[in-house]
């Protein structure tokens, strides 16, 4: 009941963060190209992590564990904030919230095929119901559609799944704040030359919503956002505390409306409370 407890409270701690998350990428994107958005988030988070690990001496991970963190810094650290940072060039961050309601399906998948869980068949049923509603929304249009901009969040849903699903089965063992932490050292190589050969030619043009943005996606959706989830997914279940996902458009929309005054159209919230049904009746047999 404790680890149950403990699994839903960190998940959902979780989640409320990242909910910020494209609404701060959306913000930032208008200062950063999408590369340097991604490098330099990566390469904050990283010296944190860095910080981290030093000040606390945790133990190298052993060799065996690094293909499975290429695979997280590949999923969370690169795909799908670099994808995102792209679909927000082309749609909005209200537009691409509704398709966060495709990331717990994802991750169930990748629990099955990377972390060894078995959800219930009616699991199956309710989180396919939720998802074929989020594809019927981006098919539908909304007036800020985009078929480049929805096949490119399609794509970060994907890998985002992949990140999360592993990165939870690893941090059963290493502990959630360190498979991010080691996943963003693991990446910093390749993150460095990236945000240097996409350094901004001048900075007078960034405004401060923008740096804003950049601080937000680089310490929170980054780097605390996922001490809580890798937790949550490690104590509850990745399927089962990985259907939190879907409060996340709630919370996403909200913020998009206030914060950037971007317009909610009703078809979003229908198809966000939609989803969250979906999702209730998921949890119950995951």
């Amino acid at each position: 009941m404790q680890s149950a407890s403990g699994g839903w409270g960190n998940g959902l701690l979780g989640v409320i963060i990242f909910s910020g998350s494209l609404p701060a990428t959306r913000v930032a994107v208008g200062g950063f190209s999408a590369l340097f958005l991604t490098s330099a988030r990566a390469v904050i988070a990283a010296l944190i992590g860095l910080a981290v690990l030093g000040l606390l001496r945790q133990a190298r991970p052993r060799r065996g564990d690094l293909a499975s963190l290429a695979i997280v810094a590949i999923g969370v650290v690169v795909g799908f904030p670099l994808l995102t940072a792209l679909a927000l060039q082309h749609i909005t961050s209200a537009h691409s919230i509704v398709f966060i309601g495709l990331l717990p399906l994802s991750t169930a998948i990748f629990a099955v095929l990377r972390g060894g869980e078995r959800p219930q068949p009616l699991f199956w049923l309710f989180a396919c119901l939720g998802s074929a509603t989020v594809a019927g929304f981006a098919l539908s249009g909304d007036g800020s559609a985009s078929l480049a901009g929805d096949l490119l969040m399609v794509a970060a849903i994907v890998l985002c799944g992949l990140g999360y699903a592993e990165g939870a089965a690893l941090s059963r063992r290493l502990g959630g704040w360190q498979v991010i932490s080691w996943a963003l050292l693991l990446a910093l190589p390749l993150m460095v030359p990236v945000a240097i050969f996409t350094w901004p030619a001048s900075w007078s043009g960034v405004s401060v919503p923008a740096w804003i943005g950049l601080a937000y996606v680089s310490i929170f959706s980054m780097f605390v956002g996922f001490i809580f989830w890798y937790r949550g997914l490690a104590l509850g279940g990745i399927a089962r505390i990985g259907q939190l996902q879907q409060l996340q458009p709630f919370f996403g929309l909200a913020l998009a409306g206030l914060l950037l005054h971007e317009p909610v159209a009703w078809s979003m919230i229908a198809a966000t409370m939609v989803v969250v049904a979906c999702v209730f009746f998921a949890r119950r047999f995951a």
